[in-house]
């Protein structure tokens, strides 16, 4: 084995004896490690230190049994090797000083053209930067397997993904890097853990938002809850700005406040595209079609088209007013695209304002016990809906930036029924509300609203969610 300084001249010298010795010998094996010279003391004091070996100068010259495997045995540098050949096989180097140098000049400008060669290929296959903030959360760790398996990039998009959360959970992060690892997905590149909030969101594609705040509002008011969370998006819109690259896609998600950290961070990140920012609902859509299949005794695949209004963690309402059932067992059979009215199909409209739709139901006990599984898939559907496009004719619940659509007062994000086609996604506007749903989303656009107006210190004091 033969590593060197690439412009070094005596490495030139060894390596032409070794090549003259490849040739020669049937069993002689050349392996050449060149370094560029700036790197070069680092390497040599690694490889050092890794095998016990005393060395300081280039070449550093070993012989290994590749067969037999095992640590190698340290020859020395070029003199050694010179009189090692010349004892074991009877041939020297007869090579003169003026040559030596020609060919370590030759053998630098051939180790920069490989370097760039390969940074040209690297960049070709750059794999997509995923960036993970509170990443010792429940979620990241139920999200991580979704992300890698191909599913929601591709089955043809490598990825990385980093991992950022405080120093106090390094440990945690470290613990996820290596089971992560250990699962070998083909697709995943790497994978990282951060401390270090000024190398945030470097290079990064997408970025998902997990930060989150424990509400209790008997320690401490909501208005102070919501300036913990702008104090978080003034520190990470900047960064984002900076560091992240023009087209980044932000995702929020989290338990509280998935809304307002979206606002906050288009706010504080005026250079970031607002279509790019967009909090996720998916949680309370899926939960609310499971109860309804349970509900009806039929498969939670079947229940289409349900709609989530207004705050993704806070106060919203389920709209069944366009809910489709498809699949549903009863005296109409059809083929497999034929569909039903959902609330053709339930009579009980005592249960869904009871059980369903109240503060105080099951579909809220349902959601707020969540515990990483549900949220991780919402992160990974709308994900994947993003990048290859939301099934054909189906209605999706996104939070995103109001532009007066179902008017719903501008400049907040507010989850209303999307469609995402070629990379983007739309509002449905053509959609058609009763009066009650209009006014329930005045409502909830109020109590947005409200939210950011605390965030940005415009007013002093304010009750949000007043008395309902």
């Amino acid at each position: 084995v033969f590593p060197g300084k690439a412009n070094c001249p005596y490495y030139a010298k060894a390596e032409h004896l070794a090549d003259y010795l490849q040739a020669t010998l049937p069993s002689f094996k050349v392996h050449k490690i060149t370094q560029h010279p700036d790197k070069w003391e680092q390497w040599l004091h690694d490889i050092c230190e890794t095998n016990g070996w005393e060395h300081r100068q280039s070449p550093i010259i070993w012989r290994e049994l590749l067969d037999r495997g095992g640590k190698g045995q340290l020859l020395g540098g070029l003199n050694d090797f010179l009189e090692y050949a010349q004892q074991y096989y009877g041939i020297t180097s007869m090579m003169l000083s003026e040559e030596m140098l020609n060919i370590a000049e030759e053998n630098l400008q051939a180790y920069l053209e490989i370097v760039k060669e390969d940074e040209e290929l690297k960049s070709l296959i750059k794999p997509l930067q995923i960036w993970i903030t509170s990443a010792s959360a429940p979620i990241c760790y139920q999200l991580i397997p979704l992300l890698a398996n191909g599913e929601v990039f591709g089955m043809t998009t490598e990825i990385s993904i980093h991992l950022l959360d405080t120093g106090q959970f390094k440990e945690v992060l470290c613990s996820i890097v290596m089971e992560a690892e250990d699962m070998a997905f083909p697709l995943l590149r790497s994978i990282l853990e951060h401390t270090e909030i000024d190398e945030a969101f470097i290079e990064a594609d997408v970025i998902i938002v997990l930060d989150d705040v424990l509400l209790n509002l008997e320690v401490q008011s909501l208005e102070n809850y919501i300036r913990e969370v702008s104090e978080i998006c003034q520190l990470y819109a900047p960064l984002i700005e900076k560091n992240a690259k023009s087209e980044v896609r932000v995702i929020s998600s989290g338990k509280t406040f998935a809304n307002l950290k979206a606002t906050l961070i288009m706010t504080y990140g005026p250079s970031i595209k607002p279509e790019n920012i967009i909090a996720v609902a998916t949680s309370w859509e899926s939960a609310a079609k499971a109860m309804l299949a349970r509900k009806l005794n039929m498969s939670t695949a079947g229940v289409k088209d349900v709609i989530v209004w207004g705050n993704t963690t806070g106060s919203n309402y389920i709209d069944l007013s366009h809910a489709k059932l498809y699949g549903y067992d009863s005296a109409i059979w059809g083929p497999a695209n034929f569909q039903r009215p959902l609330l053709n199909m339930i009579y009980d409209r005592e249960w869904i304002h009871s059980e369903f739709l109240s503060a105080q139901g099951s579909l809220h006990s349902r959601v707020s016990r969540c515990t990483g599984m549900l949220p991780a898939h919402a992160v990974a559907t709308v994900l994947q809906y993003w990048y290859h496009g939301s099934p054909p004719g189906e209605i999706v619940s996104v939070g995103v930036l109001s532009e007066g659509q179902f008017c719903v007062p501008e400049g907040i994000i507010f989850s209303m029924p999307v469609r995402f086609q070629h990379g983007n996604w739309e509002v449905i506007k053509e959609l058609e509300i009763d009066g009650t749903t209009q006014e329930v989303l005045g409502r909830l656009a109020h109590e947005l609203t409200q939210e950011k107006l605390i965030a940005l210190k415009e007013i002093k004091e304010i009750h949000p969610y007043g008395e309902d």
